[in-house]
């Protein structure tokens, strides 16, 4: 059977001050009036809700749940701390088999935009397609890139298997500029979006081989799944599994591992970088989801949670400003990780309760 494996335990710093640990990026409408993890969920609808799993943290499992009140409480995993996403997609993958040994899993982020979603729902009946073609395939999809992006690692093609399929040839980490625009002229490389279709026996079987002690971690707490022993079990082993992603965990030792170009709109949405491209700009560069007035301003990202609340700007330029009820930012907006510096910082100074 066909089930969905959304992984929702992300901290979103670079979206402070409206990510925050209890309701991090995912859990935020940044476009439109469906969060991030309602669209992810409502993107994959022809998969029964008995087949479509959440993995979350203690701490967000709350209001993950509330966001997504169609799913039942059995579907929503709950890592007892983060461990990447090998020890994820392994837990998801056990549970899986426990209740369908013939489980193929679609594997992909909650805080993505991925749109239209015929196309997507188009691409992945595909990815399904393939993998009951060839049980042992590991499928990814990669996403033609439109820029020299230094953010994204890559995935370069090699021979095609069918249309728009192809083997993978390597995975490159994140380029310098140079590289990246050596990438995009060639036209065999992908953006790596995160988005994986396998047999859940066939990724454990993975890992076994690659990664033996995750595996071996995550076989004793296959061996307590549906008993009172399971809470108490996965408390204690969890945090003992390496942290690990699974493209170095797996992906890049093993064999028959695929790329599937995207036919569909991809954005992590990283940053409040990510507006203007999905929501557009005016004519002085500004992009604004607040109300706003302003004199010689431009090149300023500026959003406020509160739909009465004035932001006034006067001669200033290449700004992030965000209003929260009890925290303002305003930031430089040429680099993307200060933002998660002011964070630690905020921490260090005990500002805690803005977190």
């Amino acid at each position: 059977m066909q089930h969905s494996v959304i992984m929702a335990g992300g901290s979103g710093t670079r979206f402070w001050p409206q990510s925050r640990q209890a309701i991090p990026k995912q859990l935020l409408a940044i476009v439109g009036d469906e969060t991030l993890i309602q669209s992810a969920v409502n993107r994959t609808s022809w998969i029964p809700a008995t087949q479509t799993w959440v993995v979350t943290n203690r701490a967000q499992v709350a209001a993950t749940q509330q966001q997504l009140s169609q799913l039942g409480e059995q579907q929503f995993l709950i890592e007892p701390c983060g461990r990447n996403t090998a020890p994820c997609i392994g837990l998801a993958a056990i549970t899986l088999l426990q209740q369908d040994p013939d489980a193929t899993m679609l594997v992909m982020p909650a805080d993505h935009l991925i749109g239209p979603p015929e196309k997507f729902q188009q691409a992945v009946e595909f990815a399904f397609k393939a993998i009951e073609e060839d049980p042992t395939a590991l499928l990814l999809f990669g996403v033609k890139p439109t820029a020299p992006a230094t953010g994204f690692g890559y995935i370069e093609r090699g021979a095609e298997q069918s249309a728009q399929l192809y083997n993978v040839a390597a995975f490159r980490e994140k380029p310098d500029r140079a590289t990246a625009e050596d990438f995009l002229e060639s036209g065999k490389f992908y953006w790596n979006c995160g988005i994986f279709v396998w047999r859940a026996d066939r990724i454990l079987a993975a890992l076994k081989e690659y990664e033996p002690e995750l595996y071996q971690h995550l076989q004793t707490l296959r061996a307590v799944l549906d008993t009172n022993q399971w809470e108490e079990s996965l408390a204690e082993i969890f945090p003992q599994m390496k942290s690990i992603s699974i493209d170095y965990a797996v992906l890049e030792h093993a064999n028959g591992v695929k790329v599937l170009e995207a036919p569909f709109d991809w954005d992590d949405v990283g940053s409040w970088q990510a507006l203007p491209r999905v929501l557009g700009c005016d004519v002085n560069g500004n992009t604004v989801d607040a109300k706003f007035a302003s004199l010689e301003t431009s090149n300023c990202i500026v959003r406020t949670t509160d739909a009465t609340h004035l932001v006034a700007t006067f001669g200033v330029d290449n700004l992030i400003i965000v209003q929260t009820p009890d925290a303002t930012l305003v930031a430089r907006r040429d680099d993307e990780n200060a933002i998660k510096q002011l964070v630690a910082h905020l921490q260090e100074q005990g500002y805690e309760q803005y977190l």
